[in-house]
């Protein structure tokens, strides 16, 4: 059973959790009432000498390689402190938007690792939330007690700092993960103290069994998610129409929007109209399909229609009337969930032949598939050896992945133990990693970036600094000989 909530967020060097790495960690737990438990932990972790950050986020964090170099902690040894302190028995991961960013960040960093990617959230009673869609709900459906913000060209917006800044929240550091979580609790308290019942019942329903239940129940539901208009408050009303193929998520329909126009589309008509353009770009009279994939594991903020009162639809400008119209003609297209689970089939498949056609890194194959139960016992083994004993582990996996893991994985944490072998391979890889392609290497494109930035006359003394300190950290991994 939970027994309290660690409040988490990351500072990175870039947005892809498959290439880029947690430079910051902070986190603090609470009880169930939100009041906090001991101290909070604020981890550098450093950055490997074969990754470059992306410019344009350290300019956001002000963290710089050089800094988690001299004060930061390998990955083993952070995740030796996160499994011994942190993803403890009964906790409740949450935080804001770490459904979708900061998790996937630290399962990726699990995995490099030899842990397992996804226990840490769900074995032993753990489990994970986010307040993001909560917030969105609680705007949408009772926001009484709270203060709205609006971004400068007067459109709701939901970033953590601005809610901080509305409601004199402590945020002195927006984008310092320790100050983000402070000011995630602080959020956390507002929304229980002004609207508890919606709190609570969003707790309560966070886990996919929950969700699931609430989506197939073969009743309307309300829904608040990110792929919503803020004109309405990201929320609406929709109607379950089928599982997905893996059953992992739910097919459902904003009742907003008359069905009639895409009844009678073929399936590959419907991957049109679902895919996403801007709102500029798409003609007015070919709408985008009202049709979302609701995944059970996101933990995505649903409730039942009982919740919408009358305040609440006027404010969302919902009829009624118009919802349960919309409903009964989605009821007499029959064959319909079958042409749209085709379509899905397809956009599937689209994107499949995207990621193939990218360069696939060992770091980023977390989702080629699942370990075998051999690899899972002797990766149990292989983190508790000592780093000359991590050669012997080769011949006994299986999985080419940990195979080719390894080796990395060694060089990253205990560069000092690589003998001379295991050294001028790590320099090879190194090489090839950052340097190959000439004009389009990783470190060309490193520097490239790093000139257009400094060409922007609005760039502080600061941020000056801080690509003084980026090139000369690219230099530093240049070796004596390199020609460019």
């Amino acid at each position: 059973m939970a027994d309290s909530l660690y409040f988490y967020d990351l500072e990175t060097s870039g947005i892809n959790p498959r290439e880029s790495r947690v430079m910051q960690f902070a986190g603090q737990r609470t009880d169930l009432d939100l009041n906090p438990i001991g101290e909070p932990h604020n981890i550098l972790i450093t950055l490997s000498e074969d990754v470059l950050p992306d410019p344009d986020a350290i300019l956001i964090t002000g963290i710089t390689p050089q800094q988690t170099q001299a004060e930061g902690t390998t990955e083993y040894d952070f995740l030796q402190t996160f499994a011994r302190e942190i993803a403890t028995p009964g906790t409740i991961f949450v935080g804001y938007n770490t459904v979708r960013f900061d998790d996937e960040f630290m399962r990726c960093l699990h995995w490099r690792n030899f842990h397992d990617p996804y226990q840490w959230q769900w074995k032993d009673d753990r489990s994970r939330w986010d307040l993001l869609d909560v917030v969105r709900m609680t705007r949408a459906l009772r926001p009484e007690g709270i203060k709205w913000p609006v971004d400068s060209e007067g459109r709701p917006t939901n970033r953590l700092e601005l809610l901080s800044a509305a409601n004199k929240l402590e945020h002195s550091h927006a984008h310092d993960a320790l100050s983000d979580v402070r000011a995630t609790i602080a959020l956390a308290q507002l929304l229980r103290g002004k609207q508890s019942k919606l709190f609570d019942y969003l707790l309560k329903v966070r886990d996919k069994q929950s969700v699931r239940s609430i989506a197939t129940a073969g009743k309307p539901f309300v829904y608040s998610s990110g792929k919503y208009s803020s004109q309405f408050e990201k929320t609406t009303v929709v109607e379950f129409m089928s599982e997905n193929s893996r059953k992992d998520g739910a097919l459902v329909y904003d009742l907003r929007w008359d069905p009639t126009p895409f009844a009678t589309m073929s399936a590959d008509e419907l991957v049109n109209a679902w895919a996403w353009q801007k709102p500029e770009d798409r003609k007015p009279d070919e709408p985008r399909l009202p049709i979302k994939t609701l995944k059970y594991n996101r933990c995505p903020a649903v409730a039942p229609l009982a919740v919408l009162d009358q305040e609440s639809q006027q404010r969302l400008k919902i009829d009624m009337a118009v919802i349960e119209a919309n409903r009964k003609k989605l009821a007499a297209i029959t064959d319909w969930p079958d042409k749209v689970l085709l379509a899905l089939d397809i956009m599937d498949g689209q994107r499949q032949q995207h990621f193939d056609g990218l360069e696939k890194h060992v770091d980023g194959q977390i989702y080629d598939g699942f370990l075998d139960e051999g690899d899972n016992k002797l990766i149990e083994k292989l983190r508790n050896a000592q780093p000359d004993e991590l050669a012997d582990f080769v011949s006994r996996l299986h999985d080419k992945r940990l195979k080719e893991l390894l080796p990395l994985y060694k060089a990253r944490n205990f560069p000092r133990k690589l003998n001379d072998q295991e050294k001028e391979e790590w320099e090879q890889y190194k090489s090839k990693r950052l340097f190959d392609g000439g004009a389009n290497s990783r470190l060309q494109k490193y520097f490239a970036r790093i000139q257009e930035i400094a060409a922007r006359p609005s760039l502080t003394q600061a941020q000056r600094y801080i690509l003084e300190d980026l090139t000369l950290y690219g230099q530093s991994l240049m070796p004596a000989d390199w020609e460019n």
